[in-house]
This record gives structure tokens, sequence and C-alpha cells, in this order.
């Protein structure tokens, strides 16, 4: 049985059913919400639904990870059959009346209601437009770091890399004679090390490359621990701004973590919170903070 994992915040009940329901064997309309109340399996006289299956996907969510999507509903029915043979067992023994049992009750209810009010008044009152408001005004005058698209060829001795250097001076292809000379990875690719910025190349390599212009090569060779590079610098630009898709992600994670602490405020407004016992003082000490 896998281990259970209970994330502090649980996701979309609905969407997560959706998720475990979407299977070759057993995929769904996409536009039509999947019955929560379907049944899966029956254990004695208990029922297991396509609800059980959906939180059993968030508890269960990164132990998931690791099965292919096609077992999902299979995994989770037995780790959900098992459940409720143990839940049987255990009502069996009237551990249900026991004081602890009651006490775990408590502590689950008020959780539960936790990750629904947080669902709902907090995660889910984030909006498409404040998404793209947030990026507008975080990107509206980004100054992206610099970068250069830099091909290189690389050669086991100075000797061979001076020859280059004159082959290219004499008008030679730089990405032929990459495909042709170079020992390096991107050889083949005529050289070509993409768009990088400071700090991803070892110093000698970075220093040389930022000192050439757009179009010019290096006109001695540049020493590394890897061999001597003739270097050219192919275009200069600075860093784009993220994509609002790429963007989104993080935008919407500091946005809700700005309306949840916003929604804590208001509510400790509303009530009285007060630390009791040997913590208090502790309390205290950091509210002073």
């Amino acid at each position: 049985m896998l281990r259970k994992f209970t994330g502090i915040l649980g996701s979309s009940v609905a969407v997560a059913a959706l998720a475990i329901s979407l299977n070759v064997a057993q995929a769904q309309d996409a536009d039509t919400a999947p019955d929560l109340d379907k049944p899966v399996a029956k254990v004695g006289n208990s029922v297991i639904t396509e609800a059980d299956l959906a939180y059993a996907a968030q508890d269960y969510a990164q132990q998931l990870q690791r099965v292919p999507p096609t077992e999902w509903r299979k995994v989770l029915t037995d780790v959900l059959v098992e459940m409720k043979l143990l839940a049987e067992a255990g009502e069996e023994e009237k551990l249900a009346e026991t004081d602890d049992f009651k006490r775990l009750m408590a502590f689950e209810r008020t959780r539960a209601l936790r990750n629904a009010y947080f669902q709902k008044y907090i995660q889910s009152a984030i909006t498409e437009d404040e998404v793209k408001a947030a990026y507008d005004a975080e990107y509206a005058n980004y100054q992206g770091a610099p970068e250069i698209n830099a091909a290189h060829i690389l050669v086991e001795k100075e000797d061979e890399a001076k020859e280059i250097i004159k082959q290219l001076e004499g008008g030679a292809d730089f990405a032929e004679l990459a495909k042709e000379k170079s020992t390096g990875p991107s050889g083949p690719n005529g050289g070509d090390l993409g768009f990088f910025g400071k700090g991803q190349m070892v110093p000698e390599f970075e220093t040389a490359a930022f000192a050439l212009k757009p179009g010019e090569f290096t006109k001695e060779p540049v020493q590394t621990q890897f061999g001597y590079h003739v270097i050219l610098n192919k275009e200069a630009r600075t860093q784009p701004a993220p994509t609002l898709e790429a963007a989104e992600g993080q935008i919407r994670q500091e946005l809700v973590l700005a309306k949840f602490r916003e929604v804590l405020e208001e509510l400790k407004a509303k009530n009285t919170v007060e630390i009791i016992g040997a913590d208090a003082d502790e309390a205290k000490a950091e509210e002073s903070k």
C-alpha cells in the first residue's frame, strides 16, 4: 500500500476526479463533469465512489508520479479497498468511540474545512485577469541581462586554431570549418552554442566571447581546460522577458500567497486569538519582533 501523503493545500475534487477518470480504458467526454457518486467498488456494505478516488488522488499525488497514469485507477482502488477493510475492522472494534479517535476526527474536520475554504475563497479567487495584470505590471519595463549567441571551433593545439583563424580571415565559412575541424560536441551543428549569459561559460571563454561585436570572431586562440577555441559572436541581445505562459505559475503563486495573508489578517481582526500556557511568552516575543 502506498504511504499516505497529505498536502497542506488540497486541489479541486472535481479536477482530481477528472484526472483520475482520464485513462485509455475509461476516458470520459471532456465536456462532461465526472459523476462523483458513481460506484467504483464495494467492500461488504460499503461503496467506494469516484469521489473517494478523487480524495485519494489528492492524498497520494506525490506517489502517483511514480506510477504510469493508465494504472492510477487500479492503484487507488486497491488502496481504498484496503482502507475500507481496515476501517470496517476498526468499526467492529468500536475504535470510533474512543476519545483519541474523536480528537483526531475533530482535527481532520478542521483541516478539511481549512482546505475547502482556501480552495474556494483564496486559490480560486485569483482570476486570469489578475494574473495578466500582475504579469504586465512586473514585466512592463523589464531589462534583461545581456546574452550572446556564439559559435566556436574547438581544437587540441594552438597552431591548429591559428590556422583556422587564417582561413576565416581568408573568407572561409565558420560553420563549415566547425563541422570539419571542431572536436567539440557542437561541431556537427556548425559550432553553434545558442544564447547564453554571463556566468554560464568558463571565464576565459566568456571574457573573449562578450568582448566581440556581433559578426566578429577571435583573432587569437582562446585557451581553456578543454583546448583552444576560435569564437564567433553571431548575435547579441538582452534576455527577453518570460512569456505569460511561462511566468503564470509563479505569478499565480505569489498572488495566492498575498491573498492568503490578506484573508488571514482579516480573520484575525474578527477573532480573538490567545496562546495559552508555556507557549504564550514565546508567542509574545515573536509578535514583538
